[in-house]
């Protein structure tokens, strides 16, 4: 037994479907996309950091710092995801006399910059934590003689 489907059958479930197409796969995303660049356009496009007018990198993305003269990400304790960019306060203390050897920079320098930037998860309570990013930059924008090659 074959059975016909007629155009009366078939049409209002085309026709629902090419609507919820271009609604739900055009016109939505296109709609959240520009709200989006008009009340946050830093966070819709990445929130880029710039250093000198060129792109280093997203505050949002941990970033791969091979140098003994940077911050690292604790990658032993990182987020499942391991593109986690903050460290702990302890991982970042940890990390100073490294750091101060090979560049020369003291220690307490170091440190004060660590404790100018942390972040706390919940506004000014919760864990303690920093942004290897941010803390990258701080040091190159402050010491541009030792960082000259990054900057």
């Amino acid at each position: 037994m074959v059975v016909k489907l007629s155009k009366s059958q078939y049409g209002p479930t085309l026709r629902l479907a090419i609507i919820s197409l271009v609604l739900c796969g055009l016109l939505f995303p296109l709609l959240v996309t520009g709200v989006a660049q008009v009340l946050l356009p830093s966070q819709a496009n990445g929130s880029i950091v710039h250093l000198r007018g060129r792109p280093a990198g997203s505050i949002l993305v941990a970033q791969n710092f091979n140098s003994s003269m940077f911050f690292h990400a604790d990658w032993a304790n990182s987020s499942a995801s391991g593109v986690d960019p903050d460290i702990t306060l302890q991982d970042a203390y940890s990390q100073i006399p490294r750091i101060s050897s090979a560049t020369g920079i003291p220690s307490d320098s170091i440190k004060q910059i660590v404790d100018e930037n942390i972040e706390r998860t919940l506004w000014f309570t919760g864990e303690p934590y920093v942004n290897v990013l941010n803390l990258n930059l701080i040091l190159i924008q402050e010491y541009p003689a030792i960082y000259k090659s990054f900057s």
